[in-house]
């Protein structure tokens, strides 16, 4: 055979060989007869098979600059090289979007921030879809249960990498799991969520993609954690375990040449003892000391890293490593950067809106903001819009385990609650601060409109505005005005008076106003002070406020099939402190510190754990839920204000693939239904 026939006969072949197509550049609005698995998503593989296509991959052309930006990366290699070799793909809302661009958003400051701006960058093993009903992949690849809920085996992407390039794997799941969340030198106590009827789970790496965790008791609404929850079940090994005897002989010796007192401060400088990304960077508590160690921030999976920090904000650039592409083959995110600004007065927040200066606002504008806001929309080049609200039923706890004796008394006796409640005007409240858009209604520990065990009755007990009502329970409690200036006596005869501190990240300004005038009309003197969520927070969690007050987010269906803190004392987290701090260390302490609760708020422990062990929607569930919810409103433990409203957000004009969002919650983790990877900004 001469060289030319060689030639002719492999190009007959070449020829007749079937050749591989583009795929198909589908969007949500021109799906292009695909037919996902998953909502909105494919898998690459899924891609290429229907369409009998290969995709080919592109990357962002300024991305080297921001992979610059990052301390530690090294040059990067091709985009082919970065991706897993089994990213996700996203199917854009309306189109294929161009690079560029900075998100602007604002926050109340470092470890007071807008979780709504986390949540652009957030990831999980998996997320709710935007219709908020079906859990779809991410992170995890794949997910599988064994018959009684008590295995859950996830998979993960092959080939997926942290945003400095090293692998990601199951090994640095269950380095999470055992050296973080159960490392007393991280947590000195281990924190209840990731305790199943006082019981840890076990993990069991299978191989590099797939990890086990093992339950002590039935927990099928685990997978809804992942899906909200902002905390990720992931931390990078490779680098946190240098820090770590276990892992390296060398560990405390390290720390030391990097100025640490042990190898343990070394992790809490990265890590900072919390899965809660809003906290100050090593940025911003020592750069030089990052800088000498080489890493600004830990490595992420997340679609944007921090690269700047200071006490006016942060600053993010797009991980060059991150695991989705769209159907055209384009790594996202297409948006280059995150400037997050932190403004702590609203009236300063309102004027940057309305000067156009944020691309993105949910958390934190109410709707006594909206005239204003809507006034000034053309001006600012924005849409302010409303959505349906979960979990925005605003409450009132008074704090049942006082430091003093006489308040605590006061404030454990159902009559002064069901008179605080009876002397809110909650109609004034729903036209003042709602504009009349909610329904006056009572507190309960569970979102109405998630789940089937709380009725109308439970919702309108004891919301009537009824202040002679009021007064006279005041009056059966013994509590008179025996000097006549308007305000009751206590038992040990100092005037009542209630110091109402809030945070207007988490409630409207104007109400609080309003509550205030309420009770000193029927005797119970208020002091309003406002103070920044930091300070809310640590004096909520010290036990140190007279009444708590913030939404009542965590308590949507998704969150309590696998999270009860609402449910029991101190019925709430860190972020959004309830009541019966006294009672909570009782429980844990076994009954050596704390107050002894009384046997009704004794029982929602193991209700609770009941709760979570049934499958959630089920009869027993319900039956279940429904007595937690008797218990909660016979003790009056939070009371309720207005809910069933709708609450604005808005966006700059020129963000694109936006869409309409289904509620404004933080229940479902804020934007991370909404895939703001796809998103872009027109230049």
């Amino acid at each position: 055979m001469t060289f030319r026939t060689l030639l002719l006969s492999t190009a007959a072949v070449v020829a007749a060989a079937p050749a591989f197509a583009d795929c198909p550049v589908a969007t949500v609005a021109d799906p292009m007869g695909l037919a996902p698995a998953y909502p909105q998503q494919l898998e690459l593989a899924e891609l290429q098979q229907a369409a009998s296509c290969q995709l080919s991959f592109s990357q962002n052309p300024a991305i080297a600059d921001l992979n610059a930006r990052i301390l530690g990366n090294a040059d990067l290699p091709p985009v082919a090289e970065r991706l897993p070799a089994e990213p996700l793909v996203v199917m854009p809302y309306e189109r294929i979007g161009l690079y560029g661009g900075t998100i602007t958003g604002l926050s109340k400051g470092t470890e007071s921030g807008t979780s709504d701006l986390l949540s652009i960058r957030h990831v999980n093993f998996v997320r709710y879809s935007d219709d908020l009903q079906t859990v779809v992949p991410n992170i995890a690849k794949a997910w599988a249960w064994n018959d009684d809920y008590t295995q859950l085996t996830i998979t993960l992407r092959k080939g997926h990498k942290w945003s400095d390039g090293a692998p990601f794997t199951a090994a640095d799941v269950d380095f999470w799991m055992n050296d973080i969340v159960y490392n007393p030198d991280v947590y000195a106590k281990t924190p209840d969520r990731w305790l199943f009827a006082g019981e840890k789970i076990v993990t069991e790496v299978v191989d590099e993609t797939t990890i086990k965790f093992i339950f002590p008791v039935p927990t099928p609404g685990i997978l809804n954690r992942f899906a909200v929850d902002f905390g990720q079940p992931f931390q990078p090994k490779h680098f946190l375990g240098q820090f770590m005897p276990k892992y390296n002989a060398d560990a405390e010796a390290l720390a030391a040449e990097y100025g640490f007192e042990n190898a343990a401060a070394a992790v809490d400088f990265y890590y900072g003892g919390s899965d809660w990304k809003d906290v100050p960077s090593p940025l911003l508590k020592d750069a030089d000391k990052a800088a000498r160690i080489g890493r600004a921030v830990l490595p992420t999976l997340e679609s944007h890293i921090v690269v700047e920090e200071s006490a006016e904000g942060r600053k993010l650039v797009a991980n060059p490593y991150f695991h989705q592409v769209d159907t055209k083959g384009q790594q996202l995110p297409y948006i280059n950067e995150i400037w997050e600004s932190y403004v702590a007065d609203k009236e300063v927040q309102n004027l940057k809106i309305m000067n156009g200066e944020v691309v993105w606002k949910q958390q934190a504008v109410f709707l006594e903001d909206f005239p204003l806001l809507k006034e000034n929309e053309a001006k600012g080049g924005y849409t302010i819009q409303f959505a349906p609200t979960l979990g925005e039923n605003v409450f009132f706890s008074f704090n049942r385990t006082h430091q003093d004796d006489v308040l605590r008394q006061i404030f454990n006796d159902v009559r002064f609650n069901r008179a605080m409640s009876l002397a809110m005007n909650r109609d004034e409240i729903n036209e003042i601060v709602y504009l009349g858009q909610g329904t006056p209604m009572q507190g309960v520990p569970a979102e109405p409109k998630t789940v089937a065990f709380i009725d109308q009755e439970t919702l309108n007990r004891d919301i009537a505005y009824d202040p002679q009502a009021a007064k006279a329970l005041l009056a059966e409690m013994g509590l008179k005005d025996a000097d006549g200036d308007g305000t009751l006596e206590r038992p040990d005869g100092k005037p009542l008076v209630v110091r109402l501190v809030y945070s207007s990240q988490g409630v409207p300004v104007k109400m609080m106003e309003l509550v205030r005038d309420y009770w000193t009309a029927v005797g119970v003197r208020v002091d309003v002070k406002e103070v920044t969520s930091d300070e809310y927070r640590a004096s909520g969690n010290n036990n140190d406020l007279d009444v708590t007050t913030w939404k009542y987010d965590g308590n949507a269906g998704p969150t309590i099939s696998q999270d009860v803190t609402v449910f029991v004392p101190p019925f709430g987290d860190y972020f959004n402190p309830g009541t019966g701090f006294g009672w909570a260390a009782w429980k844990t302490s076994g009954g050596a510190e704390g107050i002894e609760p009384p046997a009704d708020i004794k029982k929602l422990w193991d209700l609770s754990e009941q709760f979570i062990q049934v499958s959630f929607g089920s009869d027993e569930s319900n039956k279940i839920g429904a007595e937690i919810t008797k218990i909660h409103t016979d003790n009056m433990l939070k009371i309720g204000t207005v809910g069933d409203i709708v609450a604005p957000f808005l966006y700059r004009n020129d963000l694109q693939n936006v869409k309409p969002i289904k509620s404004k919650t933080y229940d479902f983790y804020w934007t991370y239904p909404y895939r703001p990877s796809q998103w872009w900004l027109e230049q």
